[in-house]
């Protein structure tokens, strides 16, 4: 089976915490202001960011919120499990535009329990027992792009 290999940054155990919570993370955005996954992301083992297209600039309310959901799901210790399917079967059930021309057949699913699931394929927690505590520690608002950066980490 041939399958496209991770970055040797998304390999390293040592973000597998903080990038398992940006999937956390995007599936709470998505359940919570009915957007996309983010638009981009910079993982680090120490703090991350991660941006999001919306109609509005969150309130103070709707971030305590967005932490709250998301230490919410990682305090349910949920397994963190991995499916390879083709790309045909992932179409309809995954947006294959960010696909790289020359992927595999072969893609990678990544599931947090029942919360989330998504193409990916770089190094996760097994279980969300092994993240920590989800801290937004920043975030603001581009007006004229209708784009959200939030900054966070894990402790």
């Amino acid at each position: 089976m041939e399958i496209n290999q991770a970055a040797p940054k998304f390999q390293d155990v040592s973000i597998a915490p903080m990038h398992t919570t940006e999937h956390i993370i995007n599936q709470t955005m998505i359940r919570q202001f009915n957007c996309g996954r983010s638009i981009s992301a910079h993982i680090e083992r120490k703090k991350s960011k991660l941006d999001y297209l919306l109609a509005a600039c969150p309130t103070e309310k709707e971030v305590k919120q967005l932490e709250e959901t998301v230490n919410a799901v990682i305090a349910q210790h949920l397994p963190v499990t991995t499916e390879f399917i083709t790309q045909e079967e992932a179409k309809g059930r995954f947006d294959l535009e960010r696909l790289p021309e020359d992927a595999s057949e072969t893609v990678r699913i990544v599931k947090v329990g029942e919360y989330d699931e998504c193409l990916c394929i770089g190094t996760h927690v097994a279980n969300t027992s092994e993240i920590g505590i989800f801290k937004i520690i920043s975030h603001d608002w581009d007006e004229e792009n209708k784009r959200w950066r939030m900054r966070f980490k894990l402790i």
